[in-house]
């Protein structure tokens, strides 16, 4: 697999991600909405996700140049937090999964934090779903939770939990 931080967003990469989106979210991912969803559910989210440029995209592309997984580095918006991003929508197209292709894109987002100078990466996740041990495994450790926070469904409501790495 080939990592490329802040590739060139072009209308393919751009569909690629939406579809990685759309598949993760319909395979039971916890990436921002419940599914089924379509493409055009997601896509006025992702326009916004992918539109900000202070942020930095980070794409892992498969043997056959198509996107495998990704995430965002997201800038918080305050000088006196520039030394930490915020890590967001980190998904593994469903056709990847079990191949280590998230670890992998863990560990490629510590080495691409690294050489943007900063010092840690925070994240939040759902509560429920046992990725926060996913996160543990690649030295992420708890700081936090807001029970209740995330509303699946009527009845359905999960902790957000709050993870930091340091690097």
């Amino acid at each position: 697999m080939r990592f490329v931080l802040a590739p060139e967003m072009t209308p393919d990469l751009f569909e690629e991600l939406l579809d990685c989106w759309t598949e993760a979210t319909n395979a039971g991912g916890a990436v921002g909405f419940v599914p089924p969803v379509s493409p055009e559910d997601i896509r006025p989210t992702a326009e916004k996700a992918l539109a900000r440029t202070e942020d930095d995209l980070l794409v892992g592309f498969d043997d056959d140049g198509r996107v495998a997984c990704w995430l965002i580095l997201a800038d918080n918006g305050s000088a006196l937090r520039a030394h930490w991003r915020w890590v967001v929508r980190v998904m593994v197209h469903p056709k990847h999964q079990g191949k280590g292709y998230g670890r992998a894109l863990m560990l490629a987002a510590d080495d691409a934090a690294r050489g943007l100078g900063l010092e840690a990466l925070q994240l939040t996740c759902r509560g429920g779903t046992g990725v926060d041990a996913f996160y543990a495994s690649v030295g992420y450790r708890e700081v936090g939770r807001v029970p209740g926070s995330i509303r699946v469904a009527p009845g359905d409501d999960r902790d957000e939990i709050h993870l930091i790495k340091w690097l």
